[in-house]
């Protein structure tokens, strides 16, 4: 589903406080988050996904970082488009020490006899369900003229602003992508499930369209482009070569050796988040990254993920979230007997909300454990 993770690794590491000895236990998706922890030094990271494709690149990416002979190798193989060999290391060096299952998915082949590890041959970013999402709205804008990869020309926050209000905002005005966009399902590819889809046209004008225009322009004009590699992937369809802007860090030669050390200190776990917390032990996790899985949930499962986070908290746990809405979701929804427990982060929220450099989340929460 996100061939890459879409939330900021960095963010969410300054909103931990994330530091060595730290027991984390985060939601798996893509999985650069998994290997950013890791420049940080935690004690333990447990990633969890019920996604079997998720698993399946995870898993991949610790064998690859253990056994590709290089920085500059797992740059190639994770960071660069149209790498033709990616498929023959994989056979040579990381097939051989993946798990049967994983090693299935990779080399499962289609109607034409491709192996899906082929991707990786080509621009693995543009597979997944928000790959696709992006190569519709570059579709979309070019069917109105215009090429959302022309902001990579702008050489200064200035020139983004320009090309944004030029270019890009005018296309949400258009009357036909208003329409498309009033459809529930258009969405789910931005991680917007329709549960969330009522509360989100409540601001801007009250059509997705104003917010969906918002999240581009807090995309293409808050950060510059060198400082966001979210960007390239929304706009250039790639991530930067290195030295061109930044990486996401597991990718930046700097962190490097402090990941293959810690490599071993992370379990990927194929299994639902909230019976995975109900087999840890009473206060045995620092840390706690859910993404955005909860807007997804029923009042129900939100109740009992609480209940099993709250039991499993050390004390001065953190918890963070991202809800495609602005406000958090869990008052009044999650029972007083929990949350009574957990002090919620308003202003350090905003801040860290503002300064996601992914930018397609309407808010970003932090929750931090009670003294007892």
């Amino acid at each position: 589903v996100y061939p890459q993770i879409w939330e900021d690794p960095d963010v969410d590491m300054e909103a931990m406080q994330l530091g060595q000895g730290h027991r984390v236990v985060t939601i798996a998706s893509g999985g650069c988050n998994i290997l950013a922890y890791l420049t940080r030094s935690p004690e333990r990271v447990d990633a969890v996904d019920l996604n079997a494709a998720h698993i399946a690149l995870n898993r991949m990416k610790l064998e690859a970082v253990r056994h590709l002979p290089s920085q500059g190798d797992l740059f190639r193989f994770f960071g660069a488009a149209e790498t033709r060999h990616n498929s023959q290391a994989y056979d040579r060096f990381i097939a051989p020490h993946l798990d049967p299952v994983s090693r299935h998915y990779w080399e499962h082949r289609n109607w034409r006899r491709r192996r899906r590890i082929a991707v990786f041959d080509r621009n693995f970013y543009q597979t997944g369900l928000l790959g696709l999402f992006i190569a519709m709205g570059h579709r979309t804008a070019k069917f109105f003229g215009v090429d959302p990869a022309g902001i990579m020309e702008a050489k200064s926050l200035a020139d983004q602003r320009r090309f944004f209000d030029d270019e890009l905002a005018p296309v949400f005005e258009k009357p036909l992508l208003k329409w498309a966009t009033s459809r529930k399902a258009s969405l789910f590819g931005l991680g917007i499930p329709p549960a969330q889809y009522d509360s989100l046209i409540t601001s801007g004008d009250g059509t997705m369209a104003s917010v969906l225009k918002a999240r581009l322009e807090k995309l293409a004009c808050d950060f510059p482009l060198e400082n966001n590699y979210f960007a390239w992937q929304a706009f250039a369809r790639r991530y930067p070569n290195p030295g061109e802007a930044a990486l996401p860090a597991y990718l930046e030669k700097r962190n490097y050796q402090a990941i293959r050390n810690n490599v071993d200190r992370v379990a990927i776990h194929h299994a639902n988040l909230i019976e995975f917390l109900a087999g840890k032990d009473a206060g045995s996790v620092d840390r706690f990254v859910l993404l955005d899985a909860q807007d997804w949930m029923t009042d129900d499962q939100l109740n009992a993920l609480w209940a099993e986070i709250t039991r499993t908290a050390s004390t001065d746990a953190r918890v963070i979230f991202r809800t495609a809405a602005e406000p958090s979701l869990l008052p009044g929804r999650v029972s007083n007997s929990l949350l009574d427990q957990w002090s919620y982060a308003d202003e350090a929220s905003r801040e860290f909300s503002a300064r996601d450099r992914s930018a397609i989340y309407g808010g970003f929460h932090l929750y931090v454990k009670q003294a007892a």
